[in-house]
């Protein structure tokens, strides 16, 4: 057993986190409350960790102001370079909090020289404020409890023993997942614990196994319970209720930024603060969003917590032909900033016929499920310095919003439409105009998006209960707006009383992309089916080549 946390465990942590992750994804995987084949908290956590360590260098011997006491490295630079990649190769909203994770305790553990279970559960603690900070609305029965309770454990454990403390931690962790059930509806349902925190599980197995030198007794099975069938999960929906969305990067300590998030979230809604951390050298530079109606209130609050700076603010409504873009600088007046002209798209999507579309339209198109860092960097690619990302899928869309505020650092104005389908991609794509300000021009594509809705038509992959009744392997679901809506037992007649529902609802075009196992003929079906029940409404159908989903559906 180890006496002290050092830079060398901090590597055989990484190092057995990530094979741990890596022989526990399918199972993470299958967590995930769906009945469609795309779990992927599991996938998302090994290559965040994965990221996590290619971070490390051979040179994380210590703080990085310290000299390095002989022979016993400090963890603190090994933990921020870990923390620093996993930002990079963050994949999906576990990835995230799991690198938020890695950041607090880096942050807490720096200055320490000689790290043991008192400092550890200190550390603990701070990863966990920091985990509930990258998250704007907390929702427990999540990976949040399950850090949560294993920061108390170690801290009640109270004593500077590694191995008692790491244990106890570890223990907590698997009764908070154990737990989770019992806190999310959805789970219940579905008798599974939650996926991100079974990840974080095995993660804290990985860290006893390194520090206290010996496995501790897996959790109990995660999966269903017998007779019980996975559940969809409903997806939120976003308000409309404010006017503004204000923008700013802030320079403040963390606690002032722990009171400004509380502060904004009272005023509004669609808040995300994304840090890159405290450094040795300066105050941690923060992007703040936030949809609010009272824009001083704002701002007022972003100057008590620190130096706020490029601040933007955007109203949700037309502006007058000609207007420029509002820029309000803290500290001097607003001022009018001409924002016409090239600017670049990225857009996230999988399959030869949707690259096609989408590098037709002069697109950089990156793969399904990017890391930070992929999405950054075709960012940069684009060309020129602002530019639309069109993530395409709920989970990518905090992973764009990350790399949209780090690639402000690189002279790059970013901003995400937040499309949940290609179809959604291909509407806002269609109504953007270089001739605009890209304030106005993001605006008309995202209220492109808006009035476009989507459906996804697939098979099942499990049983399972949903609200539109149970379904067995191989039936076929249409799903709209992330709902299952129909169950079926046929792909041609389902698809077509899909198209039904949506276009009983007004329409004027559909859109089709037919998937990478489309069979012969779905097509023309699906088209004819359209022309004789609603012949005022036109049809465009593509090749899309997309996974899973044999036909994808927009309606505008």
């Amino acid at each position: 057993m180890l006496e002290d946390f050092d830079a060398v465990a901090v590597r055989r942590w990484c190092a057995a986190g990530l094979a741990a992750l890596e022989r526990h994804q399918s199972e993470i995987n299958q967590l995930n409350v769906y009945p469609v084949p795309d779990g992927d908290t599991g996938t998302n956590l090994l290559r965040t960790f994965i990221s996590a360590q290619r971070g490390l260098t051979a040179e994380s011997c210590g703080p990085d102001d310290r000299p390095v006491p002989e022979g016993r490295p400090p963890p603190g630079r090994a933990l921020r370079q870990m923390a620093e990649g996993a930002l990079l190769g963050a994949r999906g909203n576990s990835g995230v909090i799991v690198a938020q994770i890695l950041r607090g305790l880096a942050d807490s553990l720096s200055p320490v020289e000689v790290v043991r279970g008192r400092a550890l559960a200190a550390a603990l603690r701070q990863a966990t404020i920091a985990a509930y900070a990258a998250v704007a609305r907390p929702v427990e029965g999540t990976m949040l409890s399950v850090i949560a309770a294993a920061a108390t454990a170690a801290e009640r454990a109270d004593s500077d023993d590694l191995g008692r403390v790491v244990r106890a931690a570890a223990a907590a962790a698997a009764d908070a997942l154990a737990r989770t059930p019992k806190q999310l509806p959805a789970l219940a349902r579905a008798g599974v614990v939650d996926a991100g925190g079974r990840g974080l599980c095995v993660l804290f197995d990985a860290l006893v196994a390194v520090l206290a030198g010996e496995p501790v007794p897996a959790p109990p099975a995660a999966g269903p319970a017998p007779g019980q069938r996975p559940a969809t999960a409903a997806q939120p929906a976003q308000s409309v209720e404010y006017a503004y969305e204000v923008q700013f990067l802030l320079d403040a300590d963390e606690a002032a930024v722990q009171t400004l998030r509380a502060t904004l979230d009272r005023l509004g809604d669609s808040l995300v603060v994304v840090g890159t951390g405290a450094r040795s050298d300066a105050l941690p530079t923060w992007r703040v969003h936030v949809h609010v109606n009272d824009i001083g209130a704002a701002l007022e609050a972003g100057v008590a917590a620190g130096r706020p700076y490029q601040i933007e603010v955007t109203r949700f409504e037309e502006q007058t032909t000609g207007a420029g873009a509002r820029v309000a600088v803290a500290g001097g007046p607003s001022a009018v900033v001409p924002e016409c002209g090239p600017r670049g798209v990225v857009v996230v999507a999988t399959g030869a016929g949707l690259v096609d579309l989408f590098t037709a339209e002069g697109a950089v198109v990156v793969a399904d499920n990017p890391s930070t860092e992929e999405l950054l960097e075709a960012i940069r690619s684009a060309g020129p310095a602002r530019v639309v990302v069109l993530p395409n899928h709920p989970d990518a869309q905090v992973v764009a919003g990350v790399a949209a505020a780090q690639a402000g650092r690189f002279g790059v104005k970013a901003s995400v439409v937040p499309t949940r389908s290609p179809v959604q991609a291909l509407a806002a794509l269609a109504v953007r105009d270089a001739t605009r300000r890209f304030d106005d021009d993001v605006i008309a594509m995202a209220e492109a998006v808006g009035a476009c809705r989507y459906a996804e038509v697939c098979y099942a992959s499990r049983e399972a209960l949903t609200v539109a009744g149970p379904c067995r392997p191989g039936d076929v679901l249409a799903l709209v707006e992330g709902e299952v809506n129909l169950v079926g037992d046929d792909l041609v007649r389902t698809c077509q009383l899909l198209l039904d529902r949506m276009l009983g609802g007004g329409g004027e075009l559909v859109t089709l992309l037919l998937g990478a196992d489309a069979p012969d003929g779905l097509a023309d079906a699906v088209q004819g089916h359209v022309e004789r029940h609603w012949p005022f409404v036109e049809v465009n159908c593509y090749s899309g080549g997309q996974p899973y989903y044999p036909l994808l559906v927009g309606v505008e």
